[in-house]
């Protein structure tokens, strides 16, 4: 009833860039209002001609609740399947790829896998990108712990030491030291990314840029593009954009894991979250952001942004002291001085000022007032103040105090 959602285009365009046959099954024919001929003419449009108007598009017409045509269904999927000679060698460790991860409170780092050859035992040593484990557990679609999974299963895996991504491809290595050995080099190549990730190229300065990691979902193509033009033209040489992910539809459980995993935020536009997806955001507490004005993307992106940046430090004059008289202690000179304005503080930064030239900056080692320590001295008071590495003072030089103000930054630019 509701045609061809954009969902189901994403669908078709990954089949097509990964050249496998595409059967499609038109659900929902129970319905009083279903109009399959309306899906057969949309999807002719997009160049899947089905089979039943002389093409060579193979589809069902299936209801799911009532279970209507599932068996036609599965008897096309396994005609292609046998046209298409597909094999495996069961003997070979597993490969495959993961389908979903998650945290789960009681089990752990989780993953649920589809292995694409070789088959999956107990005890594998498993390896997702940076992330391995040794398989501790493995549970079917059905819910039932199993010894093993053979090419084309869906299983849960348990054991991992992090969470994996969705979409990477995994492997099993039987050897011992060559996993412990291949674990290290696919870690040390993470730190590596992540670090060049992080530097900052052309720039003269030694400041690392801050990453803004970001999942953009849109109701149409064209929005998503230009949502995210928007956001990248943001980017600065101290805060880079990095779109971890951007695609058409609601937000997902899969955007939420991967959320998860990057400490990223979630950025929709003319969307909602997917039931599940909700339920996860919350549990986990995952940054989320909602709109319908691109403009209010932007004043909100580079708001997030900023936060990302240390606060700017301004220097505050909180008083000056002039030298009235000098003493020696040992190796150290002490100032005798006399506020004549504001306060002078005994944890500032001090300036030494003799005629119009700064002659030093540096920390105060001791104020004092006669024999006491004191934290601060108003203006019309006296007191003594020495330097910890600096004895060169003179009557008359004027010293000025001055605390770091921390300023939020309030722009990019």
């Amino acid at each position: 009833d509701d045609g061809v959602m954009p969902q189901t285009r994403e669908a078709i365009n990954h089949a097509r860039a990964a050249n496998i046959p595409i059967i499609v099954a038109v659900n929902k024919i129970d319905k009083e209002d279903a109009d399959p001929d309306r899906v057969l003419l949309q999807l002719s449009e997009m160049g899947l001609n089905p089979e039943k108007w002389g093409g060579d598009t193979l589809t069902v017409e299936v209801s799911a609740i009532k279970r209507t045509n599932l068996d036609e269904l599965l008897e096309t999927i396994n005609l292609v399947a046998e046209l298409q000679e597909l094999k495996a060698d069961t003997t070979l460790p597993a490969e495959g790829v993961v389908i979903e991860a998650e945290r789960d409170k009681g089990k752990g780092p989780v993953a649920t896998v589809l292995v694409q050859s070789g088959t999956l035992r107990i005890g594998d040593n498993i390896l997702i990108g940076a992330v391995s484990g040794r398989v501790r557990a493995l549970i079917d679609d059905h819910g039932n712990r199993v010894d093993t999974a053979g090419p084309s299963t869906p299983v849960e895996v348990l054991g991992f030491n992090e969470v994996p991504h969705a979409g990477d491809l995994f492997e099993v290595i039987p050897d011992d030291k060559q996993f412990k050995q291949r674990v290290a080099a696919e870690q040390n190549k993470e730190r590596e990314q992540r670090f060049a990730k992080k530097a900052a190229p052309g720039l003269i300065s030694e400041k690392e840029s801050q990453d803004f990691y970001l999942i953009l979902k849109a109701d149409t193509q064209g929005s998503l593009e230009a949502v995210s033009n928007a956001i990248l033209q943001l980017a600065t040489e101290e805060v880079a954009v990095n779109i971890l992910h951007a695609g058409t539809g609601d937000i997902s459980e899969s955007d939420v894991m991967l959320s998860s995993a990057n400490d990223a935020v979630i950025i929709g536009f003319n969307v909602k979250a997917e039931p599940g997806a909700h339920r996860m955001i919350v549990d986990q507490n995952i940054r989320v952001k909602l709109y319908d004005v691109i403009y209010h993307i932007t004043e909100d992106a580079e708001k997030m942004m900023l936060g990302l940046l240390a606060p700017e430090q301004e220097e505050e004059l909180t008083g000056k002291a002039e030298v009235r008289q000098l003493f020696s202690v040992g190796k150290k000179v002490i100032a005798g001085c006399y506020i004549i304005e504001g306060k002078v503080h005994r944890n500032g930064i001090a300036k030494v000022i003799r005629g119009k030239q700064e002659i030093f900056t540096g920390n105060l080692d001791q104020l004092k007032r006669f024999k006491d320590d004191v934290k601060e001295v108003q203006q019309g008071y006296e007191c003594g103040i020495s330097f910890d590495k600096f004895n060169e003072l003179q009557e008359g030089d004027i010293i000025e105090n001055y605390v770091l103000k921390e300023i939020q930054r309030t722009s990019l630019t």
